[in-house]
């Protein structure tokens, strides 16, 4: 070891200068071909690296916009049913209530025709009733009197005692 350390400081100055400019010539030339490229592709992967970043990001972003909407679009379908069920609701019991009135409409004016159905036939029957008696009134009272007896003669006697018979009825 010795031997290389006298070695290393028997080299003259010149050696050492010369090794010296081609160790900064080869530095230099490492710079220019070597460390400008290994620069340019660190850079250029550091880039890639931040843009992918960015890129995910976004990506990311847009997907929880996405999923919201999705959420809002959801919760508002839901609502749009739910009112679409409700009003469909309404427009049944509304029908339904409709409906019912217009049969109850119906039955109280069936009910009111009834009664004024009956009502004329009993008028019917009444004057029916009313022009047999009086037929029969005249029939016998023409064979009781033998005699007959004029037209408005024989209507007074028969509407007084229709009315006669009426009022009997009546209490």
């Amino acid at each position: 070891m010795l031997s290389h350390l006298i070695v290393a400081t028997s080299l003259p100055y010149g050696d050492i200068l010369f090794y010296a400019i081609c160790f900064l010539i080869l530095m230099w030339l490492i710079k220019i071909f070597a460390w400008k490229p290994v620069n340019q592709m660190m850079q250029d992967r550091a880039d890639k690296i931040s843009n992918d970043i960015d890129s995910a990001e976004k990506s990311r972003d847009e997907a929880a916009q996405l999923a919201q909407q999705r959420q809002d679009a959801l919760s508002n379908s839901r609502q749009e049913a739910t009112t679409i069920v409700e009003n469909a609701k309404k427009q049944g019991q509304q029908q339904r209530d409709g409906i019912v009135a217009q049969a109850q409409t119906d039955a109280q004016a069936l009910k009111v025709n009834a009664q004024k159905d009956i009502e004329q036939e009993r008028q019917d029957a009444l004057q029916n009733v009313r022009n047999d008696v009086a037929d029969l009134s005249i029939e016998i009272a023409s064979k009781i009197i033998q005699k007959e007896l004029s037209a408005d003669d024989q209507k007074a006697l028969i509407d007084s005692y229709i009315e006669g018979l009426g009022k009997q009825h009546e209490s």
